[in-house]
């Protein structure tokens, strides 16, 4: 099986998720991606009472979600030995993807500046909180705070008058991933063909704005932009609304053209006599007469006199564009999403079997790659160093000094 990126290599100096999530994206595709990693380990490898489950190296989910079909290396790169080894690799490296923030990277000597000299090919990739300029440049980032927060979703995506909405952790870095991973492989592409390296950078709070894009700049008028948070019910077009079933389940709609749907969505809901309304029907006449919340009512008592299942009859019948709000239990035993291969069966030395989330995108002549489990701290760090030139005993005396760590069973975070 042919990958696309055979024969490449990328150093990944990162921790937690973004960085990593565009690392695991290349290693999918067939890299050689080498991970380096601080003898204590990642701070992802230890989230799992915040996530409910069993804090175990040997049955880790999350990070196997970003970290799967990688080696992993740990070298100090305070120790003289390691920063050399480091360097070595990095002599052998097309990429480095890094989320250390760019003051750590300058004392290391490790910022683009220092190293597109040395590396006129190398393709360096870096993910900030906030973006490499500005007042704001280095603070701690996260997509609960740079993502969610100040891009836009919290204060804009909440019901009127209510708190914001919880948010999960992934969902701003996997965005953020792909994104640098997208800017990643066209710098390669022109490292291939012209020997020219480049820098790619995005961030939590660049990829957060690019998303809010169509809102935040339709607030450049006044009108409803300028209103959110709102009040469902008295939003613009009370067909894009969530509605709650007899048996206490929501339904997503998604009518953009309201006039399109009004009499296809209004007979399917079993109001036929409300067809030919004209306090209803154009939109324009609806709003002008605000009679939009009205409406909004109307379809939300016809739903709750019927259950989901019910209803998700009469909306395939009819054509209307919808989805049933599924809790992750659903999601994880979707047969549309199994259909297109979205899981893999993870088969743990705990023996236990879970169902891990693979990467969204496919490629049809290579075919589904292996899910190979994440690497324990370090595991492939003297194979690494072997496959640079070092001999077994300098890599024993690394280890001995420090310089190299490799985790076993027996020792503790």
């Amino acid at each position: 099986m042919s990958k696309p990126l055979e024969g490449v290599r990328v150093v990944e100096l990162a921790n937690f998720i973004a960085a990593a999530a565009a690392g695991r994206f290349m290693a999918d595709l067939g890299a050689d991606v080498i991970k380096i990693e601080a003898p204590k380990g990642d701070p992802l490898r230890y989230t799992a009472p915040s996530e409910g489950r069993p804090l175990n190296m040997h049955e880790n989910t999350t990070w196997d979600l970003e970290n799967g079909n990688k080696r992993c290396a740990s070298i100090n790169l305070k120790n003289p030995a390691g920063k050399e080894a480091f360097f070595k690799l990095l002599d052998t490296a097309d990429v480095l993807i890094t989320n250390w923030r760019v003051q750590a990277l300058q004392k290391m000597g490790l910022d683009y500046d220092s190293l597109k000299g040395k590396y006129p090919k190398l393709v360096y990739a870096i993910c900030t909180g906030y973006g490499e300029y500005g007042p704001d440049k280095n603070l701690p980032g996260f997509d609960f705070t740079a993502f969610f927060s100040r891009g836009g979703y919290l204060d804009s995506l909440r019901q009127k008058g209510t708190v914001p909405m919880n948010v999960v952790p992934g969902l701003g870095d996997h965005n953020v991933g792909m994104n640098l991973v997208a800017g990643i492989l066209a710098a390669l592409y022109q490292a291939k063909i012209k020997g020219v390296g480049e820098k790619v950078e995005t961030s939590l709070f660049e990829s957060a704005i690019y998303n809010m894009g169509m809102m935040v700049q339709a607030s450049n008028y006044e009108g409803i932009a300028q209103n959110y948070p709102i009040d469902v019910r008295k939003s613009a077009n009370p067909f894009n609304a969530a509605w709650r079933t007899k048996d206490d389940r929501f339904i997503q709609t998604c009518m953009p053209d309201y006039n399109t749907y009004y009499k296809i969505f209004i007979k399917a809901i079993g109001r036929e006599d409300l067809v030919d309304n004209e306090n209803y029907f154009p939109i324009l006449t609806c709003q002008k007469k605000g009679l939009t919340p009205e409406v909004y009512d109307i379809v939300m008592e016809a739903f709750s006199k019927k259950t989901v299942d019910e209803w998700k009859k009469i909306l395939v019948e009819a054509d209307v564009p919808f989805a049933v709000a599924q809790n992750w239990m659903e999601i994880r035993n979707d047969k549309q999403a199994e259909a297109n291969n979205c899981f893999y069966d993870m088969k743990y030395s705990t023996g236990n079997t879970r169902r891990l989330v693979r990467l969204p995108v496919k490629f049809q002549e290579m075919g589904v790659p292996d899910y190979k489990p994440g690497p324990m701290i370090g595991e492939q760090g003297p194979e690494v160093l072997k496959d640079l030139g070092y001999s077994d005993a300098q890599v024993k005396e690394m280890m001995e000094n420090g310089a190299l760590f490799v985790w076993k069973d027996d020792q503790k975070k």
